[in-house]
């Protein structure tokens, strides 16, 4: 019986999560089409789901995982400007935007896949304050990579060069990546639309994973590894799988960010997108995606909202995130939420 009560507590939630997304959606949508938001609003619709994504996947590293990893954003980049430069391969191949806007994010998602293996190699055996840092560095590192990358595309095929412009081009041809300048001209075709079928595919993975056998193990190995080990169970297997997926997630939502602006440079995706999206995770609650989901939208929104109080307006964002870290993290807020579920349960029974 516990058993069943408990399994039906997990649909609950599920159902609660996507339901708000699906609701939170609509409701933006009436208002976008009845010209009710403000232009600056409109223009965050994108960013805040990019943001959603973001801080799911970083959960199931840090909340469902229960490792640090500081370098999030980097696996945004590398789905950012891989997605970017598939999606300028096929602009002539590719007439429809939705289609090549699908195309570059499964590209984002590959790529960052690839890039979370080879970094997950040797991160993840290790544990706490040296996979944070080694993590931080890889962050570094991928952010100064595409700092001093050349991409150029022509007649011959893609060119590649380090430090300086040697792609030497054909007549006709057109450099994607230009090292510090990042690059300029992408056609914005990511859609607040795509970015919700995004969050609701990213909610299906986590969601699934974390109720599947993976997620089980992830979660012994996150309560106590020598346990875990112990009963069989391959940690560094498990934990690349979790690893991977969150990567994958950053790197698709990295290339729908990429395409909602007109030029990208690798300096946006730095240490303090990193931390950003760690604080959406940790006001939201470690394990908790429904947390997450409200926390990436209400602190990405909050900011504007806050900008007519001038001066005051970072001092106010400060002590809302003060007010938020208090309730999320204070026993007696978590005690009256379980008081509330048991009494639920109690008269479902």
């Amino acid at each position: 019986m516990g058993k069943v009560k408990k399994l039906g507590a997990k649909t609950r939630y599920n159902i609660i999560t996507y339901t708000v997304v699906v609701l939170a959606y609509i409701v933006m949508q009436l208002l976008s089409t009845g010209d009710m938001l403000t232009s600056s609003i409109e223009g965050m619709l994108v960013p805040i789901c990019v943001y959603i994504v973001m801080a799911v996947s970083l959960n199931l590293t840090v909340g469902v995982l229960g490792e640090l990893s500081l370098g999030h954003a980097g696996f945004m980049s590398v789905g950012a400007f891989s997605g970017v430069t598939v999606a300028v391969i096929l602009e002539n191949a590719v007439a429809s935007e939705p289609l090549r806007l699908a195309i570059a994010m499964v590209a984002g998602a590959v790529f960052a896949a690839i890039a979370g293996f080879l970094i997950g190699i040797p991160v993840l055996r290790l544990n706490g304050d040296y996979l944070a840092i080694v993590t931080l560095a890889f962050g570094e590192i991928i952010k100064s990579i595409f700092n001093n990358l050349y991409v150029g595309l022509d007649s011959n095929g893609l060119h590649f060069s380090l430090l300086s412009d040697n792609t030497n081009l054909a007549e006709g041809g057109e450099l994607i990546i230009g090292g510090p300048m990042g690059i300029g001209g992408i056609d914005r075709i990511s859609t607040f639309t795509a970015g919700f079928v995004l969050i609701i595919i990213t909610l299906i993975i986590v969601l699934n994973m974390m109720n599947s056998r993976t997620g089980r193990a992830v979660m012994a190995i996150r309560d106590n590894r020598i346990a875990a080990e112990s009963i069989g169970i391959q940690v560094t297997k498990y934990k690349m799988i979790a690893f991977v997926t969150s990567a994958a997630l950053a790197g698709a939502s990295g290339a729908l960010f990429a395409m909602n602006y007109s030029t990208i440079a690798a300096n946006k995706f730095d240490f303090n997108t990193s931390i950003l999206v760690l604080v959406f995770v940790v006001l939201g609650g470690l394990g908790n995606v429904l947390g997450s989901v409200i926390a990436a939208a209400a602190l990405t929104v909050l900011p504007e909202a806050l900008r007519g109080f001038d001066d005051y307006r970072m001092l106010t964002y400060a002590i809302v995130l003060i007010l938020v870290m208090l309730a999320t993290n204070s026993s007696t807020v978590r005690g009256f939420i379980d008081r509330l579920r048991f009494k639920k349960t109690g008269k479902e029974s």
